[in-house]
Formats: C-alpha cells, sequence, structure tokens
C-alpha cells in the first residue's frame, strides 16, 4: 500500500513538474508539490530503512526511493534558491545509470503482470532521468520533450499506477 501511497504523489509531482517545463504555470508554483512528495517519499523511506522489520528488501526499497525523494526536494530547491539546476543535471545522470540494471532486475524477476508494470515504469524513469541530465547538465534545449515526457510519465508511471494500487487493483 505504501509503494501506491508513493507513486500517486509521484504521479502529482510529475504532472506538475512536466506543466512547468511546458511553461503552462510559473517555477514558484512547482515548490510545494515538490516538498509535498520529497517529505511523503522521504517518510516511506525513514519506514523502510529504520523502521521495525527492516530487512534488506525494505532498506533497498528505501535506497531506490531516496533517488525520488532527492530528486523532488532538489527541484524544490533550486526553484526557491534560484540555482542553475547542473547539480541536479548530475545528480540526474547517478539516477538514470542506477536505474537501468534495477529495470532489467525487475525484468528478470518479475513474475506477474504487476512486476513487469514495475519493471517497465523503472525503464521509463531512467529515460526520464536521463533527458533532465541533458537538459540541465549538458543544457540540450529539449525543455518541451522533457516536459511532454514528464508529463506522459506522470500520469502512467505514478498517477495511474498509484492509483491503482492505493484501490487494490493493480
Amino acid at each position: 500500500m505504501l509503494t501506491g501511497f508513493v507513486l500517486f504523489y509521484v504521479g502529482a509531482v510529475l504532472v506538475i513538474n512536466g506543466l512547468w517545463l511546458l511553461g503552462r504555470i510559473d517555477g514558484r508554483e512547482i515548490v510545494v508539490i515538490n516538498l509535498v512528495t520529497a517529505l511523503v517519499s522521504g517518510a516511506v523511506v525513514l519506514r523502510d530503512a529504520f523502521g521495525p522489520g527492516a530487512d534488506a528488501g525494505s532498506i533497498r526499497n528505501a535506497t531506490l526511493s531516496l533517488l525520488f525523494c532527492t530528486t523532488y526536494l532538489w527541484v524544490a530547491w533550486n526553484r526557491f534558491s534560484g540555482a542553475d539546476g547542473r547539480g541536479l543535471g548530475w545528480f540526474s545522470l547517478f539516477v538514470a545509470v542506477t536505474a537501468l540494471p534495477v529495470a532489467a532486475r525487475a525484468f528478470h524477476d518479475a513474475v506477474s503482470g504487476a512486476q513487469i508494470w514495475m519493471a517497465a515504469n523503472w525503464l521509463a524513469w531512467a529515460v526520464l532521468w536521463f533527458l533532465y541530465f541533458l537538459l540541465l547538465a549538458l543544457r540540450r534545449p529539449i525543455t518541451r520533450q522533457a516536459g511532454w515526457v514528464t508529463l506522459m510519465l506522470g500520469i502512467v508511471t505514478g498517477w495511474l499506477s498509484g492509483y491503482l494500487l492505493i484501490e487494490g487493483l493493480l
């Protein structure tokens, strides 16, 4: 259930950040949803890593979830501080490279449709974070493309997945 909870807010933040990249909303308005999502996912990370019953699986989940939490906190900080995002761009490369073997392992270990879906999500997130690397660290002129990919993946990998999980349909 906590995965659905976090994914639902990941969907919200990606949709809002995508709209921002597309110029539909002002950058100051994305701070709140990025902070909320960082706090929600951060609480789950703390529970998974340090809570009662923490084990290798929950610590692995916390480790990977913290990549997302850190990203959203960093986006909020950049919007608040006026930083140019290059550091976040390089961190995004770290996330993208990390997500590739996570996706490969998830595909290898998948025995259900839901597990294949999550493996595909990891692959999609690797692509998305690589786009952020290109946009922020290397300054490629792909803001519009990154905005659309962010928006679409927010709907498909976060919002929809999270909703289906919290409703017990996935």
